[in-house]
């Protein structure tokens, strides 16, 4: 990596939000992917900061261990690895900026319909397995084209009003396998070349910070300000995601 000061305050800043968002602060890892394309393309930021999520996803799933909805995992994991494969078919022909618009509206309807309901008595859901099937396979899609399957796993996950640190530990460990998931189809693509991986290992520092000041954070904010946080989390990358994608 160049010493271009932009160009170093960008990945800096792209590798800590992804080690947030292992850390357990949902969706805040989406915004590097974003922050990162204003100084390179899109797609040479995703196969950069690849190897930082899964570097961050081997600290989170330590600092989460035995925190998970176990039905969850069963149900997200090979239906992700589904939505990466048709991902992997489709690369070449499914242009990024449909999926971000797609990703963007499913994220800005699930928080108007989140605030429209909450005054409502809470009912918890479980883990439906056609809703975890579909919502998983979507989520598998575009975390493989874009880097943003959070949005979805939100919509799915959500709504079942999991303890928070359950909540945080299966975003966590989902997550961390449809990363491994994806190297392999990444490596056949081109995409993995020895100068991104080389830049991608520098940024495993700001990544591992980013990971400890997630989980404090998880820990110490209150339940119902940790969800309105991510819930707000996700309007702003959704409708950010959106933005970006009408201006390209």
């Amino acid at each position: 990596m160049s010493f271009d000061p932009s160009l170093v305050a960008a990945a800096t800043a792209a590798a800590f939000l992804t080690g947030l968002g292992k850390g357990g602060l949902a969706l805040m890892g989406m915004f590097g992917v974003p922050i990162l394309s204003f100084v390179m393309s899109p797609i040479r930021a995703a196969a950069i900061l690849l190897p930082v999520y899964v570097f961050s996803d081997s600290i989170a799933v330590w600092l989460y261990r035995g925190q998970f909805s176990p039905r969850n995992l069963k149900i997200l994991i090979p239906a992700g690895a589904a939505g990466i494969a048709l991902g992997w078919a489709t690369a070449s022909r499914i242009p990024d900026r449909g999926v971000a618009i797609v990703v963007g509206v499913i994220g800005i309807l699930f928080c108007f319909n989140s605030w429209r309901t909450r005054r409502q008595p809470p009912v918890e859901r479980q883990a439906d397995l056609p809703q975890g099937i579909f919502w998983g396979t979507v989520m598998g899609f575009v975390s493989f084209v874009s880097h943003s399957g959070g949005a979805p796993f939100q919509v799915y996950v959500l709504p079942q009003r999991l303890p928070k640190l359950v909540y945080a530990g299966t975003n966590v460990l989902v997550f961390a396998a449809v990363n491994l998931m994806k190297i392999g189809p990444y490596w056949a693509l081109g995409q993995l070349s020895v100068p991104n991986l080389s830049t991608s290992l520098l940024l495993m520092i700001p990544a591992f910070l980013g990971t400890q000041v997630g989980s404090y954070l998880v820990r110490v904010l209150p339940t119902r300000s940790y969800f309105a946080f991510v819930q707000l989390a996700l309007l702003v990358v959704s409708v950010e995601l959106i933005v970006r994608a009408l201006r390209a």
